[in-house]
């Protein structure tokens, strides 16, 4: 119960920290900041891919297949903003 505990007040602490970072970040940095991101999703994906790949119990597969999905939809889109931004910056002929 105490691991418990511990982790879902390192999860709420992370949520308020990263809320906090985010919205303290100017708009010029945005563009840079989403290509930085994108990598750090990647390797989550290689992370969620392995926790799914275990199967352990049911749940903790379940949780991977989800955490898949949702690191995959984070990239990209993350990959999808960033290149419509970049395009933005393109000469137009």
């Amino acid at each position: 119960m105490d691991m418990f505990i511990s982790g879902i007040t390192i999860f709420v602490l992370a949520i308020f920290v990263g809320f906090e970072i985010i919205t303290k970040i100017p708009p010029t940095l945005h563009t840079p900041l989403m290509s930085g991101s994108n990598a750090i999703s990647g390797i989550t994906l290689v992370g969620a891919l392995l926790s799914s790949g275990t199967q352990h119990t049911v749940t903790t597969t379940i949780l991977g297949f989800s955490a898949v999905v949702f690191a995959t939809i984070n990239v990209v889109g993350g990959f999808m903003v960033t290149n419509r931004m970049l395009a933005m910056f393109k000469k137009k002929s």
